[in-house]
């Protein structure tokens, strides 16, 4: 950027910056969040320093404001440590309440808000007062066993004691047998404060040392090394937010009051009566977020009943009582410097930015998404526009808005292809659908990438065949379809520019070990569309084999739970197109097998069940496990495809439901009859 450029930039800034100041603080209004603005200073205050010529009074930057281990062992959770559902506004609150008010009618719910801290999820397991394990959450049923790593942390008590006084005599003296003899397990968050980090991060720096992107990084990174002096050179903390154990508490808000007195430290929260208290809790919060010693990502709501929390059951992998409200994602502002698309597996084309490469919510980014035409029409935005990008959901990164204010009047339109720009076909774009679409099988960009998801971790997981080699095959012509994988012989690889003899061999035994696969996974590789690792396992569960899913009917498909009528009728045409089944026959051709499930026995083959209200004997996971190794299926709602409605204590209008259409309703003693 030259002199006159800078010149025109600083200018441009500066009446942005200040009238989004005057909306804030006088209008108290909001254009852009508050972090997009400060990335708008950012930018001001590094031109002003390379051109100090330009700074002028008034400018907005010069206003004041052990042993190593040589492996983790595992360690199975006795009760899942499930992860939480997230919502980013008041409306879908709202929804949530709603929703709970609809499984429990009449009920007045209280709930506990408390800190969501941005750390690293453990639990800690005492037996007889002494601290004997820690975990890692792991895949929420089975984790990592950190216990070394965990020791160093000043604030995990090695032994419990009763420090402080408790209002309940009965969960006093529940507490001094559990200590002296029995089990106790915490839940809670590895984490490290704010100016812990920065000065870790600086010395790191000084040493000419990569730098961590944020304190959560840090924190698991130290967890999870296998060398606890690596753990206890690094200032962690812990603080813990739940007692799993039963030990009289008839709340959640009770387990903050325990928790201290145990001696763990235990973040701050509130008992909130309604979803406005939460609101008001949320933003003052909000508010005292970047004064505090530590980073948070939002709220955790629970339902403070514990029996109500209980009978509210879980639902995927998240508790129907519990909810994390969080803070509006962490944006930042950057440049277009380019929009391309790119062609998916499917066809589907997608417009992605390229940008100035900027940190958001610590992780710097370079390219986001557009999504789709029509999403660009809304934006508005043209090559050359500095835009408002940031991470939904802490997560995937996005352009959120155009600060066409900004502009200098250089800036480009961008013009949607008519044709595939790999292949030149002309683009589709197929009623009610959003996305333009290459319907060229043979398009070598749609090639390329179902070959990528053909051998990726979730389908057949070759290792060692990434994208790269990938790619020289298909230029070298030497594989154009997944079957030709399973052919290819050493000295088809060798004469590749840069593959030894050693790495020939190890990817032709890394292809012949990954030729026998589960079924799930092989469902998964053949890339059909609205079917990924969940419906595949799925698919697989209810047909226990390729022949018999290569038959299914659309009504077949559409009986199966959480397969919806698109679902149904994408899976049909995949396997009624003769292009398609000679490929499944050319995989078993060249000697692909798909390994057998195994089931304990299938008297309950293809029964659909249902759970209502809380099991005593067992959690609901446990239970629709069961069901599944005996050969039926869980499912989430009642429909007439419903074998069974399994009905526990304090059920829902599920039982209703059932009752109209006639199907059976067993108590938990009959259900655990059938699964005996």
């Amino acid at each position: 950027m030259n002199k006159t450029e800078a010149k025109k930039r600083i200018k441009k800034l500066k009446e942005v910056i200040d009238y989004n100041r005057y909306l804030y603080h006088v209008l108290d209004k909001e254009d852009i969040s508050q972090s997009a603005l400060d990335s708008l200073k950012h930018e001001l205050y590094n031109l002003e320093q390379e051109h100090p010529e330009f700074i002028t009074p008034d400018s907005p930057s010069q206003r004041i404001g052990g042993l190593a281990l040589k492996e983790f062992k595992k360690v199975e959770h006795e009760i899942p440590m499930l992860s939480i559902e997230d919502v980013f506004s008041e409306k879908e609150l709202e929804d949530w309440e709603n929703y709970l008010k609809r499984l429990m009618p009449g009920v007045q719910f209280e709930y506990f808000s408390e800190l969501k801290i941005d750390g690293f999820a453990v639990t800690l397991i005492y037996e007889n007062g002494i601290f004997k394990t820690g975990a890692t959450r792991g895949n929420g049923k089975t984790g990592e066993d950190v216990t070394s790593n965990l020791k160093t942390i000043e604030t995990v008590p090695s032994k419990l004691n009763i420090y402080d006084k408790l209002s309940s005599k009965e969960i006093k003296e529940n507490l001094k047998r559990k200590i002296k003899n029995g089990k106790i397990e915490i839940r809670g968050e590895v984490y490290m404060e704010k100016k812990d980090f920065d000065k870790f991060n600086n010395e790191l720096d000084k040493k000419g040392e990569k730098t961590y992107a944020n304190p959560r990084n840090l924190a698991a990174g130290s967890i999870r090394q296998l060398n606890p002096a690596l753990a206890a050179s690094r200032p962690l903390k812990f603080m813990a937010y739940d007692i799993v154990t039963g030990i009289g508490q008839k709340k959640h808000s009770d387990e903050h009051q325990i928790l201290p007195a145990l001696g763990f430290k235990s973040g701050p929260g509130r008992i909130t009566k309604n979803i406005s208290e939460i609101i008001n809790y949320w933003r003052e919060i909000a508010q005292k977020r970047e004064i505090l010693p530590f980073q948070i990502d939002g709220l955790v709501i629970s339902v403070n009943e514990n029996s109500l929390f209980r009978k509210l059951g879980v639902v995927g992998k998240s508790p129907r009582g519990m909810r994390a409200f969080k803070f509006s994602p962490k944006q930042a502002t950057t440049k277009i410097l380019d929009i391309k698309v790119q062609v998916g597996r499917t066809g589907a084309l997608t417009p992605i930015t390229y940008l100035q490469p900027v940190k958001v919510g610590g992780v710097t980014v370079s390219r986001a998404t557009l999504h789709n035409e029509d999403e660009i029409k809304r934006l508005g935005v043209k090559i050359g526009d500095t835009v408002i990008v940031e991470r939904a959901g802490d997560v995937i990164p996005a352009v959120a808005k155009s600060l066409k204010k900004l502009r200098s009047g250089i800036e480009k339109e961008f013009h949607f292809p008519k044709t595939c720009p790999i292949c030149g076909t002309e683009l589709k774009k197929p009623e009610g659908e959003a996305v333009w679409r290459c319907l060229n099988r043979e398009c070598s960009a749609r090639k390329k990438e179902n070959l990528y998801y053909f051998v990726s971790k979730k389908a057949f997981d070759i290792k060692g065949l990434g994208p790269k080699i990938i790619d020289r095959l298909l230029d070298e012509n030497i594989i154009s379809r997944a079957p030709d994988i399973f052919e290819l012989k050493e000295g088809d690889l060798i004469p590749l520019e840069r593959f030894a003899d050693r790495s020939a061999q190890n990817l032709i035994r890394s292809i012949k070990e990954s030729k026998k696969i589960p079924l799930a996974r092989f469902i998964y590789a053949l890339g059909i569309r609205h079917v990924g690792e969940e419906t595949a396992i799925g698919l697989a569960d209810y047909f226990g084999d390729i022949d018999k899913l290569k038959k299914a009917s659309r009504d077949e498909l559409e009986r199966i739970p959480d397969i919806g009528e698109k679902a149904a009728e994408s899976i049909y045409k995949w396997f009624y197109s003769q292009r398609n089944q000679k490929f499944v026959e050319d995989l078993f051709n060249v000697g692909v097998e798909i390994l057998k499930t195994e089931k304990t026995g299938k008297k309950l083959k293809n029964k659909i069940f249902v759970f209502t209200g809380s099991l005593e004997t067992m959690t609901r996971t446990e239970a629709e496990k069961r069901i599944r190794m005996f050969g039926g299926h869980p499912a989430n709602s009642v429909s007439r495809q419903t074998d069974f409605l399994v009905a526990g204590s304090n059920v829902s209008s599920k039982s209703e439901k059932a009752r109209k259409l006639g199907i059976k309703i067993i108590n938990e003693k009959e259900f655990l009859r059938l699964i005996k």
